[in-house]
């Protein structure tokens, strides 16, 4: 029920593929739907992610991440560049739906 009323619209999802047989490495990927056009060919960070058209969404390598100086501030980058490049080209009202950190709509009394 969830994803039929996300996918109605937009979504920007993105997670962690630990790997199986046919694939076996790790990786973070990102993704838009719809796909807007000119994602793919979009500059994302950092220089190690990609677009990987089999899948058809933005990949990291894992081994990037693990091994980056900083590895919070390397994923962050992934998704906030992943998730902008979607907003931007789709022209997505971000306004509309976007929230600071740790916002909370409703606050309990008490």
């Amino acid at each position: 029920m969830v994803t039929v009323e996300a996918y109605s619209k937009e979504v920007s999802s993105c997670g962690f593929w630990p790997g199986n047989a046919s694939a076996p490495d790790p990786i973070f990927y990102s993704y838009a739907y719809p796909v807007p056009e000119g994602f793919a060919e979009h500059r994302v960070k950092p220089d190690s992610a990609f677009w990987l058209a089999d899948l058809g969404e933005f990949v990291l390598p894992y081994e990037a991440v693990r091994t980056s100086d900083d590895p919070d501030a390397t994923l962050m980058a992934f998704l906030e560049s992943t998730y902008e490049a979607a907003a931007d080209l789709a022209n997505w009202d971000r306004a509309d739906f976007e929230r600071p950190a740790g916002y909370t709509p409703y606050q309990p009394e008490g």
